[in-house]
């Protein structure tokens, strides 16, 4: 209820001030991880904040931009995963989600109105935990040293349940020039991955399902398993039944858990192609707990060498 008060107050602010109006709702906060609804709502119309849409279907690639078009949160961008946020696939070379090069992530956040006084909120619609898709952006910025990203906890379906203010059609932001500053300590290669696993100074998790993990019932990619020496590290399990977060005291006692005694900067992290690991690196983050590395090649690139071993089972 509080949500919905808040959200008729400022739809009444917004019918008196100007929609480019500084004033509205500025508080002078950072974002870094995630921010929740009563937070983003003051600053839909500030243009130093950048909403980005997310929404991205594995089986339909079209239709988050189809959704986009018919309905998001007002005043947001659109960001197509395969498009915008990954390099095309090279087959036998590269997982189904490659990291694409710093310069065309440079041009797509320079197009977005992104520089380093505005703060990003990114969304999805991903089931069963939200934030899936979105995290890639989380990440990508964050690699390139863009620390106020946050995403929306709960997504699109948080902010529909509680009415929060949408439209249809196509936006764009007047654009800015987003300046790169690499960070390559959250990047591992799969050369990295290899060496890694062998000994004890790192510690590689695999953010899958338990049942891919153990190479039981692998739908997406041709080979099926895991990485040796990897833990499971299921990043359905951030999130609550509705979707959004864990706590942060859930989230805390789930990666010291995982953890031990290792820190995170020696924590690698991976997926099936690089994008739903990045969750797991967000909530280790909202955690306190600090930053991990996210192996992008993930397994879809793993396997595309022959030489490199597979486990199947619980190692």
């Amino acid at each position: 209820m509080a949500v919905r008060a808040q959200i008729k107050k400022y739809l009444l602010e917004a019918s008196l001030l100007d929609p480019q109006c500084k004033m509205l709702g500025e508080k002078g906060m950072e974002y870094h991880t995630l921010i929740d609804i009563d937070s983003l709502l003051p600053h839909i119309n500030d243009p130093k904040w950048a909403i980005i849409d997310c929404r991205f279907s594995l089986d339909n690639t079209e239709r988050g931009w189809r959704d986009y078009q018919h309905s998001h949160i007002q005043g947001a961008v659109y960001a197509h995963l395969d498009e915008d946020l990954c390099a095309p696939i090279v087959s036998g070379v590269t997982g189904r989600h490659p990291l694409p090069p710093v310069e065309q992530l440079v041009e797509r956040f320079s197009k977005w109105g992104i520089d380093r006084h505005v703060q990003v909120v990114a969304y999805d619609d991903w089931t069963p935990a939200s934030g899936g898709i979105a995290a890639r952006l989380w990440w990508s910025l964050r690699w390139l040293g863009h620390t106020t990203v946050a995403i929306l906890d709960g997504g699109w379906a948080a902010w529909n349940s509680v009415g929060g203010p949408s439209r249809g059609g196509k936006e764009s932001r007047k654009p800015r020039t987003f300046v790169p500053r690499i960070r390559p300590e959250l990047l591992a290669t799969s050369n990295d991955v290899d060496q890694w696993r062998k000994g004890s100074e790192f510690v590689i998790f695999d953010s899958r399902a338990l049942d891919r993990f153990r190479g039981e019932n692998e739908t997406i990619d041709p080979v099926a398993g895991h990485i040796p020496g990897a833990k499971p590290a299921p990043y359905i399990e951030n999130a609550d039944l509705d979707g959004s977060f864990l706590p942060v005291e859930k989230l805390r006692e789930r990666f010291q858990n995982l953890l031990g005694n290792m820190p995170a900067d020696q924590a690698v992290f991976y997926c099936g192609s690089g994008v739903t690991a990045a969750h797991n690196l967000l909530a280790l983050a909202h955690a306190g707990l600090g930053e991990a590395r996210l192996y992008a090649g993930s397994w879809s690139e793993w396997i595309t060498d022959s030489k490199r071993p597979i486990s199947v089972g619980e190692d």
